[in-house]
C-alpha cells in the first residue's frame, strides 16, 4: 500500500495585531513559544481557519450486524415450547452502530476505534461532503481498540498528519471532531487535562491523552487535533453515568497510531507488541521508601521469566524502571506504551534504579517465542476434559490468549458446547493442574490421564490466578 499521506497544514495568514498568536497556532510550537491569550482581542479569535483544513479528514464510521435472536412471541408457552422445543423460531435483527474515524492516508485509509466496528458484518464511512463508501478491515486489535479501515477511491482524500503525541503537553489546546449521537459532524475544543491515563477500560492497554474537549457516543474514533493541525489522539472512552460528557474524555495517542498504521502497511496480519519475560506492579509510597526513590513513580519488577529477554538484559525482581530511551515511565501501563511505540526488532534503554544507584541496560523488543509446540489436542471419551481442546503454554500462546507470559502448564484453548467439559464449568484460559494428584506437564499427560477409568476425578485448575479444586464423579 502507497503511503500517500498529505503533507502539513500550510500556516494560516494572519492579522498583522494577532499575528505572534496565530504564527503559535498554525506552526510546530516550543513549549517556551506557547502562551495564553493577553487581550481581548486575541480571546476573540477563532479555530475556524483550522476546523476548516481538518474536518474533511474525519469521516463517519457505520458498523452493522446481523444477530440471531429468539422470538419471544411465543417464549413461555408451555404448548409452543413442547411443540418447538430447542427449535423455537428466531429472527434475525440488524444492530447498527455508529461512530467516527480519521483519514490518514490519501489513498482511502481510516484510523477508528475497534469497538467501533467490532462483530460488524457491514461497515461504511461517510465523507463530510455526504459520500458513503464501503470499507474493509485491514487490520484490528481488541486489545489496543484500534482498527485500520480502506475504501477505494481513485481520488487524493483530505487526510490529517500524525503529529507527536509525545511532545503533547498538559494544558495544551486541542479541538475534538467527530459525530456525537449520530447529529453529525461536531467540533467542540478544550485542553490537555492529562497525560498518561491508565485503569481507563477493560482492555489491557493504559495509556491516555485525557482532555476537556467535550467527547460523547458516536465521537470513538474520532480526531483530536493539536493547534498544529495534526491527529494527536484517537478519541475513545468518557467517564459518565449518564452516557453524555462530564468533562473527562480519553484519547489514545498518536504515536501509538503511528507503529500500529505501520503495520497495517507491511500488510501484516495481527498487531504485536514486545515479550518482555518479566512482571511489573506499581510503584507505591512505601516501596519508594524503601527503595530510596525520590517520586512514587516506575515499574517494579516482580518477577523474570528464565530465559527471557529480562533475564538476558539483566532485569531482576526488585528493581524499579524508572525511564524508556531517556522518557518518564509512571506506572507499569507506560512501560509497556514505551516498548510499543519503540517498535519490534529495536534495542530500548531502561533506566534501572535499584538500592539508590541507576544504570541504563538495553533490552531487546522481539516477539514472544513459541518455546515448546502448542500440540493443542481435543480431548475426547467420558472423562470431565471430554470437549475441551487443550495446548501446551508457551510465551507466544500465552500472548495470544490474553494471559500472562509467565504462566506455565497445559491450557485449555477452547470447551465445545454442549460437551460434558462444557456442562462442568470448563472455560477458555484455565489451567489444568493436576489430576488425582498426578501434576499434569503437557497436553500428552492430559490425554492419558483423560482415558483412563478411575472411577472418580479430582482436578485441580488455576483460572485467573486462583486455584480451583473439584471432585467429579
Amino acid at each position: 500500500m502507497k503511503d500517500l499521506r498529505m503533507p502539513r497544514f500550510d500556516c494560516l495568514k494572519p492579522v498583522a495585531v494577532i499575528i505572534a498568536l496565530i504564527a503559535s497556532i498554525a506552526s510546530p510550537a516550543l513549549a517556551q513559544d506557547k502562551a495564553v491569550p493577553k487581550s481581548q482581542i486575541e480571546m476573540q479569535l477563532s479555530f475556524a481557519p483550522l476546523v476548516k483544513q481538518a474536518r474533511g479528514a474525519v469521516v463517519n464510521v457505520y458498523a452493522e450486524r446481523l444477530v440471531q435472536t429468539r422470538s419471544s412471541l411465543f417464549a413461555g408457552d408451555p404448548f409452543f415450547e413442547q411443540f418447538f422445543g430447542q427449535r423455537m423460531p428466531n429472527r434475525t435483527e440488524k444492530q447498527s452502530s455508529l461512530g467516527s474515524g480519521v483519514i490518514v492516508e490519501a489513498d482511502g485509509v481510516v484510523v477508528t476505534n475497534n469497538h467501533v466496528i467490532d462483530g460488524a458484518d457491514d461497515i461504511k464511512v461517510a465523507l463530510a461532503d455526504g459520500r458513503e463508501f464501503p470499507v474493509k478491515v485491514v487490520l484490528k486489535d481488541d486489545r489496543l481498540d484500534l482498527a485500520v479501515l480502506k475504501f477505494e477511491t481513485n481520488e487524493v482524500m483530505p487526510t490529517l498528519p500524525i503529529g507527536n503525541s509525545d511532545a503533547t503537553e498538559v494544558g495544551d489546546l486541542v479541538l475534538a471532531i467527530g459525530n456525537p449521537f449520530g447529529v453529525g459532524q461536531t467540533v467542540t475544543s478544550g485542553i490537555v487535562s492529562a497525560l498518561a491515563r491508565n485503569q481507563v477500560t477493560e482492555g489491557d492497554f493504559g495509556f491516555f491523552i485525557q482532555t476537556d474537549a467535550a467527547i460523547n457516543p458516536g465521537n470513538s474514533g474520532g480526531a483530536l487535533v493539536s493547534m498544529n493541525g495534526e491527529l494527536i489522539g484517537i478519541n475513545t472512552a468518557i467517564f459518565s453515568r449518564g452516557g453524555g460528557s462530564n468533562g473527562v474524555g480519553f484519547a489514545i495517542p498518536a504515536n501509538l497510531v503511528r507503529v500500529f498504521l505501520d503495520a497495517a502497511d507491511r500488510g501484516e496480519a495481527s498487531f504485536e507488541r514486545p515479550y518482555v519475560g518479566a512482571s511489573f506492579e506499581p510503584v507505591t509510597s512505601d516501596v519508594a521508601e524503601a527503595l530510596g526513590l525520590e517520586t512514587v513513580r516506575g515499574a517494579l519488577v516482580v518477577s523474570v521469566v528464565e530465559g527471557g529477554p529480562a533475564e538476558k538484559a539483566g532485569l531482576k525482581p526488585g528493581q524499579v524502571v524508572t525511564a524508556v530511551n531517556g522518557v518518564p515511565v509512571e506506572h507499569p501501563d507506560a512501560l509497556g506504551y514505551r516498548l510499543t511505540t519503540a517498535g519490534l526488532g529495536k534495542v530500548a534503554e531502561l533506566t534501572i534504579q535499584q538500592d539508590g544507584k541507576q544504570e541504563a541496560i538495553p533490552l531487546q523488543l522481539a516477539s514472544a517465542p513459541e518455546t515448546r509446540p502448542r500440540d493443542i489436542q481435543l480431548i475426547e471419551g467420558r472423562s470431565p476434559f471430554a470437549g475441551i481442546r487443550a495446548g501446551n503454554l508457551s510465551p507466544r500462546l500465552a500472548y495470544e490468549l490474553k494471559m500472562p507470559s509467565e504462566v506455565t502448564g497445559v491450557v485449555v484453548t477452547e470447551v465445545v458446547r454442549g460437551s460434558p467439559a462444557a456442562r462442568l464449568g470448563f472455560a477458555p484460559r484455565d489451567i489444568v493442574v493436576a489430576v488425582n494428584g498426578e501434576q499434569i506437564a503437557s497436553v500428552d499427560d492430559l490425554q492419558t490421564m483423560a482415558e483412563s477409568d478411575p472411577g472418580f476425578w479430582r482436578v485441580e485448575i488455576e483460572r485467573g490466578g486462583q486455584r480451583i479444586r473439584q471432585i467429579f464423579r
